[in-house]
């Protein structure tokens, strides 16, 4: 059975959690504030006790005898019901998903429901979102500055594995955004991220068992090798990085559909004959100090982890950075896309479009 669109069977209704309900008038109800989210209602008035009632610890049944002992005939309460349903203001409550957490993960998790629920408008509160990516597996390589950071934000954001992967030892200058230090110099980067992350999500588990990770982030990673081997292995990848205070996230490599990390030198070589020269000397190149700061790593950083989150809740990648870069340019912190199309010499199997078109 359904209400306004939305499926009730055994449906426990709340008022869409993040979303706060203010009075217009005597008889008109707002859910929302934010004018992208909020909903007027007309007519709820002499029904509003309805809406005490709307906690999740009821089923639909159990809402209408409650309002009729509340003095509301029930044709009254099933209208309000509907209106809230048909508004997308009704979810499914969230608390049976956040009562089978562990109980340190409840008051951290709750606003990523509340987020998903709204940002999806799942009709369970969020609950599959969550599913998603607890069961999720995330490899970030490169533990610098913004791999570190994009890592502890994913484990925050209920990614149930992060693996980290880095041979260089940890410096004294790589600490997340968060403020979460990785400043252990007897340990390898890739183990001080791991503490890192125990300290925001103890739960989750960061080291590397070796299984095929549904994703992989290549973080500040110049070496063409890892995207091609990625490309052969058929893993989704994205690339993330800032030099001389300019932030790049992107492209999201989906293998055999998007284009690849090649397709962009490729594409960059054709503008530039002296690209490949220049990549050749990038390889395995640091300079320090590098021009990231840290507000433009924490930026770029969560640019990155909202691009994986996106793939993970839906299974489709951002289309922001597919065949295309986000690029963060100082001092006027705006975001630009440029457009990167598949190469048509590129060897990773995707057709160039007709009209490629000019970089934008």
């Amino acid at each position: 059975m359904s209400v306004g669109g939305v499926t009730i069977s055994g449906m426990r209704p709340a008022l869409r959690a993040g979303l706060l309900p203010v009075w217009r008038d005597r008889d008109t109800l707002q859910i929302g504030v934010n004018p992208r989210r909020a909903t007027a209602l007309s007519g709820i008035g002499e029904s509003a006790a309805v809406l005490g009632l709307l906690d999740g610890s009821r089923d639909w049944a159990t809402i209408i005898e409650a309002a009729g002992h509340a003095g509301i005939p029930a044709e009254a309460a099933h209208r309000v019901l509907g209106l809230l349903a048909a508004a997308g203001a009704l979810a499914d409550s969230a608390a049976r998903a956040l009562a089978a957490l562990p109980a340190a993960q409840r008051g951290r998790l709750a606003p990523e429901l509340a987020t998903a629920s709204l940002a999806h408008g799942d009709s369970d509160g969020g609950a599959r979102t969550l599913a998603r990516r607890r069961a999720a597996r995330v490899r970030v390589h490169g533990a610098g500055r913004i791999g570190s950071g994009v890592a502890s934000l994913l484990a925050a954001a209920g990614i149930g594995h992060v693996s980290c992967q880095d041979s260089e030892l940890t410096r004294p200058q790589d600490l997340t955004p968060a403020g979460l230090s990785l400043a252990e110099l007897d340990l390898p980067r890739s183990r001080g991220v791991a503490q890192a992350i125990s300290r925001i999500a103890p739960e989750v588990r960061t080291g590397d068992d070796g299984a095929r990770p549904d994703l992989v982030v290549l973080a500040e990673i110049s070496d063409p090798g890892p995207g091609a081997a990625l490309v052969r292995e058929r893993i989704p990848h994205l690339a993330v990085g800032a030099a001389e205070a300019v932030g790049v996230v992107g492209p999201f490599v989906s293998p055999g559909r998007s284009a690849c990390l090649r397709c962009l030198d490729l594409g960059r070589a054709e503008r530039d004959p002296s690209w490949p020269l220049i990549l050749a000397q990038l390889a395995g190149a640091r300079l320090e100090p590098q021009a990231c700061d840290t507000v433009l790593a924490a930026a770029t950083g969560a640019q990155a982890a909202a691009q994986v989150l996106l793939f993970i809740d839906t299974d489709r990648p951002g289309a922001a950075v597919t065949n295309g870069t986000l690029e963060l340019t100082l001092p006027d912190w705006q975001w630009r896309r440029r457009t990167w199309p598949p190469h048509a010499r590129c060897t990773c199997g995707v057709p160039p479009p007709r009209h490629s078109g000019t970089l934008a």
